[in-house]
């Protein structure tokens, strides 16, 4: 089943073309990687489909449903979160803090129910405390959460991101570059808890550089250069693929993309 399907997508930014007629298709349960070297149009996508941008051309269906234009919190009511490459945390806050911020999409009662105290404020927190220690188990972090965020080292940081997304109970979650930055453990970590989320069957769609986790972990890479597709396969055909290995470095760089792919 074709659970978010893009249709000849494309934007413009002051007469530059960032994304030129990109179509993908994504089946549920997948781990689906977009990768291209800087300026080929990734985030850019990636703002298309959740909803950030709205399309110059084309159309986004998300479980069936035509999205296109939708702002942000709506495509999350329907069951569409993502992360951002550069951290959103609250860093006074205290890490289950951070995760139970995901849950407002969840959460029905209104300013006036609050003031009152009512009893449905005290269960609906309780059930997004709930939420959120469970978000915060499933990316590791189970035993963190009455620490302020700010004490986490970098790569918990980029797990608690996740984990924030997670407590919205995502159908499908957008990771965008979860794994910049981080050292080879931290990268090992953010592996697990991809795979974890996708075993619990949530679809992920990837943007990351890091090509061995790329290759490692997804179902289908689609790569764009250009604001174009350059191609679309599993990791091994486009880790043997000669334009994307030019894409990356360059026609003299065949060696070098080896290692990067490997």
């Amino acid at each position: 089943m074709v659970i978010l399907e893009a249709n000849r997508l494309s934007i413009t930014f002051g007469g530059v073309r960032a994304l030129d007629g990109v179509s993908i298709a994504i089946e549920s349960g997948q781990v689906f990687s977009i990768i291209g070297p800087n300026g080929s149009g990734k985030t850019t996508l990636f703002n298309l489909v959740s909803g950030i941008y709205m399309p110059n051309d084309g159309a986004i269906r998300f479980a069936g449903e035509i999205v296109t234009g939708l702002p942000p919190d709506q495509l999350a009511r329907r069951g569409l979160s993502r992360t951002f490459q550069n951290l959103q945390i609250f860093s006074r806050m205290s890490v289950l803090e951070n995760a139970m911020v995901g849950r407002h999409r969840h959460e029905r009662t209104g300013i006036v129910a609050d003031l009152l105290h009512l009893p449905s404020v005290a269960r609906q927190n309780e059930a997004t405390r709930e939420a959120a220690r469970g978000a915060l188990a499933r990316v590791g972090l189970a035993d963190a959460g009455k620490r302020p965020a700010g004490s986490l080292a970098y790569g918990a940081l980029k797990r608690l991101e996740i984990a924030r997304a997670l407590a919205s109970d995502p159908k499908l979650l957008l990771l965008d570059e979860p794994a910049a930055g981080c050292n080879p453990v931290e990268t090992q970590e953010i592996d697990y808890v991809i795979r974890s989320i996708v075993k619990d069957g949530i679809t992920i769609v990837l943007v990351e550089h890091d090509m061995r986790l790329v290759m490692n972990i997804s179902d289908r890479v689609h790569v764009l250069a250009n604001g174009r597709t350059l191609t679309e396969g599993t990791p091994e055909q486009v880790r043997s693929n000669t334009a994307v290995i030019q894409a990356y470095l360059g026609v003299h760089g065949s060696k070098e993309a080896v290692r990067a792919f490997d």
